[in-house]
């Protein structure tokens, strides 16, 4: 199992998020995020927003272009706005491996491709979660999908791979301004990204400051 650094300062927050499961909350600039796959092998995906102003959602084609590192997140990689805002920052990842391409699942997506009837997905759950807001579809972008692992060959073909995270894996955000932070604990069962067995995450917000 993968060790995670020691948290110091003030723990604002310490939950754990079931298997399928979404959450959320404003983190204030200069806060840590940590979010720990706890039992391996399970994709989060995610969402953000300027708090003051959810126009300014997040933007993963000028997130990979200003942060030239290529279609994957990991230390290092601050996340922009479709403002150039720059909203949140990877500064430590044990994974090394988070996806901004994929996209996420959905009910509609479940059919299609699976041909199952009712099944909810990542894209449901952040809709509940965002009309907390008063947000909807209409403020849904591309998503980062922590954890997941979606190769792409030379040719330019991609899939949904098998998930790469071990148990304890983790990644550490610090917010570079104040974040509306949505998750989507991903409740995938019929591709291998959540290992077809969808299981508990870890969030832990903490001022560091303080």
């Amino acid at each position: 199992m993968s060790a995670q650094p020691t948290i110091t300062g003030n723990i604002i927050e310490d939950t754990t998020i079931a298997a399928g499961a979404p959450w959320s909350r404003v983190i204030n600039k200069d806060e840590m995020m940590r979010i720990v796959d706890l039992e391996g092998k399970q994709a989060v995906d995610f969402l953000c927003w300027n708090a003051h102003d959810h126009e300014d959602r997040y933007a993963a084609a000028d997130t990979m272009k200003i942060n030239k590192t290529g279609i994957f997140l990991t230390t290092g990689t601050t996340f922009y706005s479709v403002r150039l805002t720059p909203l949140l920052t990877i500064v430590a990842d044990s994974c090394g491996f988070h996806d901004t391409i994929g996209g996420c699942c959905s009910a509609d997506l479940n059919k299609f491709r699976y041909d199952v009837d009712n099944q909810t997905g990542c894209r449901e759950n952040f809709l509940s979660e965002i009309d907390k807001y008063g947000m909807g579809k209409r403020d849904i972008s591309a998503n980062v999908n922590f954890f997941m692992y979606v190769p792409v060959a030379e040719n330019g073909d991609m899939d949904m791979g098998p998930s790469i995270s071990k148990p304890g894996d983790y990644v550490d955000l610090r917010a570079e301004s104040d974040v509306l932070a949505v998750i989507s604990n991903c409740p995938q069962i019929n591709n291998p990204v959540n290992d077809f067995n969808p299981t508990p995450v870890q969030v832990t917000v903490w001022n560091p400051s303080q």
